[in-house]
């Protein structure tokens, strides 16, 4: 079932979706295949009934703000970019000082084209910082032991420092055992149960975060937008953005509500927040009645939607409905251009963390 799209905002209509996998807690659309960017982004779509409208190395950032109506527009290609010029002038740094240059290992099943775009931009990502590349494609009816026996060899490479197995497998394998045989020394997508459970309790440090909420974060730092004593609001609850992205935001002393499924009155909710991150897939949920005046927004969903005017005969939009709360908003990430570049940068950034890590380099 397609998920609703809002007509106030937009005329077009949500292409059908396809998902990898079903979520007993949530209500899922299906997803298109399409050859985005971002590294491991699986949003379901939550089913909420809204009321009818009565109406980390943080440096300044140098990229140039644009502003529409009240809102800056955040420009998360321009701080990907400034972070990806930061890693490879350390990895150059690191390189001449030890010798080491850092390495990502991609482990791929199965031919989906566009599991194979995302390997080769983060394949590309990797070659324009200076981070060596490692790739093992594997065949969609591959055994789990082939998997499991690939990512043992790059654990035990001293010339790898990061690990990250393609999303989704095929459905005859078990996506938690493969993901939790990743070391946890090198698990990069910071997925590990302990890497979460670190980020969960107060005096502990994960050895990584999550690429993708790692890159929220850093866009509110680049942006100067304050965390510490603000009401926060995540939409989603998702393990790969919702859940962790909740938990960086209280470890930023953030007052944090998550929004999900069940929520009653989300509106409600989402309408005292200071800061809103929304992760969820569903074109346009997030009104401009909604916000309240002067909140930073932080949209992390990617959705198609169908455009005649488009020569792909589809355009993306975000979760929230960025023609109206641009009005209201004091800063807001485009969709696309703004969540999605990031993904990748934090996944290069925590490479080099943990070449850093493994060879005591400061």
């Amino acid at each position: 079932m397609a998920s609703m799209i809002f007509s106030e905002c937009s005329t077009a209509r949500l292409l059908p979706l396809r998902c990898h996998r079903s979520c007993p807690a949530l209500s899922f659309s299906r997803r298109v295949s399409l050859p985005l960017t971002s590294s491991r982004l699986f949003l379901p779509s939550l089913s909420f009934q809204p009321r009818a409208s009565s109406t980390s190395v943080s440096v300044p950032i140098t990229a140039t703000i644009a502003t529409e109506s009240s809102a800056k527009v955040i420009d998360g290609k321009a701080v990907a970019k400034q972070i990806r010029e930061e890693i490879g002038v350390e990895i150059a740094r690191m390189k001449e000082a030890i010798g080491i240059v850092p390495g990502l290992a991609v482990i791929l099943v199965g031919d989906r084209k566009d599991s194979a775009t995302y390997v080769r931009n983060k394949k590309k990502a990797c070659d324009a910082v200076g981070i060596n590349s490692f790739e093992v494609h594997l065949p969609e009816d591959t055994t789990e032991q082939e998997v499991l026996n690939s990512i043992s060899r790059f654990n035990e490479d001293p010339s790898v420092h990061g690990i990250l197995v393609q999303l989704p497998l095929p459905s005859h394998m078990n996506e938690e055992k493969i993901l939790n045989a990743v070391g946890i020394e090198k698990d990069v997508d910071g997925f590990h149960p302990l890497n979460i459970g670190r980020l969960a309790m107060r005096g502990r440090e994960p050895l990584f975060v999550p690429c993708t909420p790692k890159g929220c974060i850093e866009l509110l730092h680049r942006y100067g937008i304050q965390i510490k004593g603000k009401k926060a609001v995540v939409i989603g609850r998702s393990n790969i953005v919702g859940m962790p992205a909740a938990l960086l935001l209280q470890r930023e002393d953030a007052t944090v509500t998550i929004v999900h499924s069940r929520t009653n009155n989300p509106e409600d909710i989402i309408k005292e927040a200071d800061i809103i991150i929304s992760a969820v897939g569903q074109a346009n949920m997030v009104r401009g009645s909604w916000i309240k005046p002067g909140a930073a927004i932080i949209d992390v969903g990617i959705n198609p939607v169908e455009d005649p005017a488009s020569p792909r005969g589809y355009r993306l939009v975000g979760d929230v409905c960025y023609d109206e709360v641009v009005k209201v908003a004091s800063a807001v990430t485009p969709v696309p251009g703004g969540v999605g570049p990031m993904t990748i940068a934090m996944l290069l950034s925590n490479t080099l963390s943990s070449a850093k890590r493994m060879h005591n380099f400061n």
